[in-house]
């Protein structure tokens, strides 16, 4: 796993385009590839670590996500795979599979997903939640073998135990020795004649299991939290599988979140606006007394400290801020109809006409 900027792996800058990001990762993974390499004990591992880097900067999620956070889902999994991520078949075309046939030997277990809903209090501490994951397990009949009896599978006679057959190809960078999962085993290296009647030898059968997932306070819409080793059971000695739990946070009508930042409206009338006023709106936790100052414009808004979202990390909290709007009432009764105009009188302004002309005004000053 690298633990290197994956802009300095690459040598791309951070406004580097992918054009410019995939140019770089091919340049590198032909110059590092363990076969053209094979008196270099260092190629491998820096061979892997391109592939991580491309792995994190070739896709935009995970590009934007480490540009914000400094961190991947893939940089928290630990002895990764950069075969498991997809990038393979780059490498089937140059090299014939030789990197399908590095991988462990046995079968991986099954990654798998679940996705889970929060509210925005339950941002605001963080929450553990059950989980319900349909995954594999070992079957208990065959011990996980896949042999009827829980006896133990025969050697591929193909590729002798190691999963893979080796071949010589002529290749751009002339002749290569490649490795290729092996036809007969598909890879496993094992050979079941008389599979297990409860797994049809698979070693493995479906389960339903519980899993507790501790939700950090601070997390986003689309997020993953990785757990590794959760997910289904490996068999022949492969590792098992990941669970990937993919966080959704649920709208909220009184708000509108953007990062840690709150917002909300807030409706007051002429005279709250004009003379001020003190109330109480809604918040993630109790409600907050808002202080309206007297000459409140509409569109103003009022910032309350602190009382927003905190960062995914740990630290101060984001702010509310809250939209103020001025409510105009649609009918005036004579009584109040008559204060405004005084109002208007006394402030020097033109009397207002809509009263004895009709239409939008006059509908506003006519009483009911």
């Amino acid at each position: 796993m690298t633990k290197r900027d994956p802009y300095e792996v690459l040598g791309v800058s951070r406004g580097a385009g992918p054009e410019e990001i995939k140019t770089a990762y091919r340049r590198l993974a032909r110059r590092y590839h363990p076969d053209v390499n094979p008196d270099d004990p260092g190629a491998e591992e820096k061979f892997k670590e391109i592939g991580q880097a491309y792995a994190i900067l070739g896709d935009a999620d995970r590009r934007a996500q480490y540009d914000r956070f400094g961190t991947t889902d893939e940089q928290a999994m630990p002895n990764a795979d950069f075969f498991a991520g997809g990038f393979g078949d780059l490498f089937d075309m140059f090299f014939g599979g030789a990197a399908n046939a590095r991988r462990s030997p046995g079968r991986d277990g099954e990654d798998v997903r679940v996705d889970i809903e929060l509210s925005l209090q339950e941002l605001l501490t963080g929450v553990e939640r059950e989980v319900e994951v349909e995954r594999t397990t070992l079957c208990t009949a065959c011990g996980g073998t896949g042999v009827e009896g829980g006896k133990q599978p025969e050697t591929c006679p193909t590729c002798k135990g190691q999963g893979a057959v080796s071949a010589v190809r002529n290749t751009f960078l002339g002749q290569v020795r490649t490795s290729t999962t092996c036809p007969a085993c598909q890879g496993e290296g094992k050979i079941i004649k008389d599979p297990c009647k409860e797994c049809s030898g698979r070693g493995v059968v479906p389960e339903e299991a519980k899993v507790m997932v501790k939700v950090p306070a601070g997390v986003e819409h689309g997020m993953k939290i990785h757990m590794p080793g959760h997910g289904g059971d490996g068999v022949h000695g492969g590792r098992p599988g990941d669970l990937y739990v993919v966080l959704h946070v649920a709208p909220d009508k009184r708000f509108e979140r953007r990062g840690q930042v709150l917002y909300t409206s807030l409706s007051i009338t002429f005279s709250q606006a004009a003379l001020g006023d003190e109330v109480e709106i809604e918040g993630l936790e109790a409600p907050i007394p808002i202080q309206i100052n007297p000459g409140t414009q509409p569109g103003q808004q009022i910032i309350v400290r602190g009382q927003g979202l905190p960062p995914l990390h740990g630290g101060r909290r984001g702010d509310l801020v809250v939209q103020v709007s001025v409510h105009v009432p649609e009918k005036l009764s004579d009584a109040q109809a008559k204060a405004l105009r005084d109002f208007a009188e006394l402030s020097g302004e033109s009397i207002p006409k809509g009263a004895a002309k009709g239409g939008f005004l006059g509908g506003l000053f006519k009483g009911r």
